[in-house]
């Protein structure tokens, strides 16, 4: 049996190391994992642009050849499996940039894209294929692979960039076959591949001609002031070679590559590499918060204000250019390619209430902001409401199950609230759409988390985990429904005490986490499952091993990377739930 002293000694551990990773200002910003496809994809965008980025071009593909996998192809991080679109964009960048110390790798990158086929329109199909309908992904890998000729133009598919002169309000009804947060692609790379591959129609010709200069005005109008769209290297670097190959520029054209080239130069790292994403500062932060309150062990009054007002001076004051979102949501990062979204103003909203109750929600200035993007079938979905069925547009149970949360701690801290009667008739339909999302062995299946080794690369230890926190702190445990839940997350235990993200899936301190913190929660402490699962945490813990990430997380269009805060604050929310209950029983030896 594990003991109080046991968990206390663990507790400081990682208490003290999650405090250690805060930023001088008070706050985390944590560090995201080196992206072979970000890399490759900047490599290609700097290259249309001189001699002047020829040093970051050389450094950037002495990295790829360094992490090039042993079985010659590229994973999205240096712990990622080898997949067709990283590959194929490290295969372009090499193919557009030809470096004298490739040669042995693009003779092994070639023969691993050779399983997918041998030749142009085999590989160009073997793209189509993994993402589907949704070309959000998929356009923009076809667009580089011709920009390379690698591929003949006829493979890229055309996007219909004139629908982003439509109204914003009116996106949600033209059926964009990209997502919402993939505008700036669906501008570029739509008249790149006009330009490249033209039209037999001419009244399409002609809609898409009197367009052209309207949409780039846009494009510039939505581009944040750092340059880099969502903060992101891959959709900047799409959308920085699409316009520098196209045979017509516009100041507002010129204007966006300026900005896009001086965030790939502002953003690369000493070793060559670039991330996917510059920080996610903002919901890092907010999960350290939250974990430090799990453990009702949060720093000192003193270093509280300032982390508190650095969270609530987060919240967006204004309509934003990119999502045409209210005012009054968070997103995952401080810098201004940010969209306020409804994972992390859910986190926002937790962690200042864990910080000061009353202040807490006053802080939050717009409560409408959360229900107002709750769409009709009861979930929440990322950024928009009402976009359909597209991935990451849709609603997610991970993302429903922040809300309510979110919602339910509110209306206890201010029940005559004039926005309460809402908020509980919000909650009542999130929970009616949770109970159809769950699947027939009890799990629920993330959206924006996954698990390279699973089928499908599915996360269900991370789904279930976090939609049965909702139900935890909303007295919901006599629900069928949690009970399944809970079932499930017993069943796939591993023997070594630890939980992958699904069925015989090798064990993570993240995933082993995430399901001790609801289940430490779910039965009784003395329980072999609790046991075996802490004594896995406190191993690695002991073996210092436990801080060493995993690719868990999915960026936008599946793209995988990991977060060194994510071991972190789950393992500290873990051995925090634990630690409060056996302060508070003495059911437990010790």
């Amino acid at each position: 049996m594990i003991t109080r002293e046991q968990i206390d000694a663990a507790w400081q551990t990682v208490r003290t190391t999650l405090l250690e990773q805060r930023v001088p200002s008070g706050h985390w910003e944590g560090e995201l994992s080196s992206s072979a496809l970000s890399t490759a994809t900047a490599v290609v965008a700097l290259s249309f642009s001189g001699p002047k980025y020829q040093h970051l071009i050389q450094s950037g593909l002495d990295w790829l050849i360094q992490n090039q996998n042993s079985d010659g192809g590229w994973g999205d991080t240096t712990k990622s499996f080898s997949n067709i679109s990283t590959t194929m964009l490290c295969y372009a960048a090499f193919k557009r940039n030809p470096h004298p110390a490739s040669g042995a790798a693009m003779a092994q990158c070639e023969q691993w894209l050779s399983s997918y086929g041998s030749t142009p329109e085999e590989l160009a199909e073997a793209i189509r294929a993994r993402y589907g309908k949704d070309r959000t992904f998929s356009v923009p890998i076809l667009m580089m692979a011709a920009l390379a000729n690698l591929i003949s133009w006829r493979e890229v598919p055309r996007l219909p960039f004139e629908l982003a002169a439509l109204p914003s309000s009116w996106y949600r009804f033209a059926r964009l076959p990209v997502v919402s947060y993939a505008l700036p692609a669906l501008i570029a790379i739509g008249q790149t591949v006009q330009a490249h591959r033209g039209s037999w129609n001419p009244i399409s010709s002609t809609i898409r001609w009197w367009c052209r200069n309207r949409t780039l005005r846009k494009l510039r109008t939505i581009q944040p002031t750092s340059g880099g769209y969502l903060e992101a290297t891959p959709l900047t670097s799409f959308v920085v070679m699409s316009l520098a190959s196209l045979p017509y520029r516009t100041t507002d054209s010129e204007a966006v590559m300026a900005a896009g080239l001086q965030f790939l130069e502002d953003s690369v790292r000493p070793d060559g590499s670039w991330p996917i994403d510059t920080n996610l500062a903002i919901w890092v932060t907010t999960l350290s918060v939250n974990a430090l309150a799990a453990g009702n062990d949060l720093p000192t009054e003193t270093e509280r204000a300032p982390l508190f007002d650095w969270i609530a001076d987060q919240q967006t004051r204004t309509r934003h250019p990119y999502t045409d979102a209210d005012p009054g949501g968070w997103g995952w990062t401080d810098f201004s390619g940010s969209v306020p979204d409804a994972d992390d103003t859910p986190g926002a909203w937790l962690a200042l209430m864990n910080l000061d109750a009353n202040r807490g929600v006053e802080a939050i200035a717009r409560p409408e902001w959360l229900l107002n993007l709750q769409n009709t079938d009861g979930g929440w979905p990322t950024f928009c409401r009402g976009w359909g069925t597209l991935p990451f547009d849709r609603s997610g149970a991970d993302l429903t199950a922040h809300a309510i949360r979110a919602l339910n701690r509110y209306c206890q801290l201010q029940p005559n609230s004039p926005h309460a009667s809402r908020m509980k008739r919000a909650v009542e339909r999130g929970f009616r759409y949770l109970a159809r999302q769950q699947a027939a062995d009890g799990s629920w299946l993330p959206l924006w988390f996954g698990n390279q080794h699973a089928p499908d690369d599915i996360n269900p230890v991370y789904g279930t985990s976090r939609v049965l926190a909702c139900y935890l702190e909303a007295d919901g445990t006599t629900d069928p429904a949690y009970q399944r839940g809970v079932a499930f997350l017993m069943k796939f235990q591993n023997s070594d005490g630890g939980w992958g993200g699904a069925a015989n899936t090798p064990s993570t301190v993240e995933e082993t986490a995430l399901a001790l913190d609801v289940l430490v929660r779910a039965v009784p402490t003395e329980h072999p499952t609790i046991q075996n699962g802490y004594q896995y945490l406190l191993q690695q813990i002991a073996e210092e091993s436990w801080t060493t990430p995993s690719p868990i997380g999915f960026y936008f269009a599946k793209l995988w990377y990991f977060e060194k805060m994510y071991p972190l604050v789950y393992v500290s929310t873990a051995i925090g739930r634990l630690r409060i209950l056996m302060q508070s029983s003495s059911t437990v030896p010790g």
